[in-house]
């Protein structure tokens, strides 16, 4: 079983990427679930979501402790939260990220990483929602890069929720632009 957490701010997409992560692996066959985890219920505070993908039942219904996946949707949230607390050694944490200087921390080491700008992405393509960018789309786009799920699948879980195709352009951008 796979799985991924993800730590957002509200309002950025971090509970929509869970379930349109959990929707592809749906449509390719497979097993998902996606929930989130609140604090404070208001836009900007820090939101932690949840997303378990499997080739059988999945009969785990807590939040996940031991991530093999950890993706920051604001990079700002690591100044404030060790987002890398339970993630497997040689795990995947997966930025956010202009330039990725935060990533160069020592403590980094012993994980793959991988970054992405999926803010300027989706103000490129227009995708803001309330002032904010909405970085749930390309998120998926670069996990499907990353071997997640399908491209073709994380399309259909888009489309299905969406219908402004820039949410299919976004995800395909990031899907070109992820570094690992």
């Amino acid at each position: 079983m796979l799985e991924i957490r993800i730590h957002s701010r509200g309002g950025q997409g971090g509970v929509t990427a869970s379930k349109l992560l959990a929707q592809a692996a749906f449509l390719e066959g497979k097993y998902g679930t996606a929930f989130p985890l609140y604090g404070a219920e208001r836009r900007g505070a820090p939101v932690t979501s949840f997303t378990r993908i499997s080739d059988h039942d999945i009969k785990v219904v807590s939040q996940v402790y031991n991530p093999d996946i950890v993706i920051v949707l604001d990079d700002t949230i690591m100044d404030l939260v060790d987002v890398t607390v339970g993630l497997k050694e040689g795990g995947l944490l997966v930025v956010n990220t202009e330039n990725g200087e935060k990533l160069k921390d020592p403590k980094y080491n012993k994980f793959r990483i991988a970054r992405v700008n999926v803010t300027d992405i989706a103000l490129s393509l227009g995708l803001v929602l309330s002032g904010n960018p909405i970085l749930n789309t390309p998120i998926v786009g670069a996990m499907a890069k990353l071997g997640v799920v399908k491209l073709e699948s994380a399309e259909k879980a888009i489309r299905d929720m969406f219908s402004d195709e820039r949410n299919v352009k976004a995800a395909e951008a990031a899907y070109e632009k992820v570094i690992v």
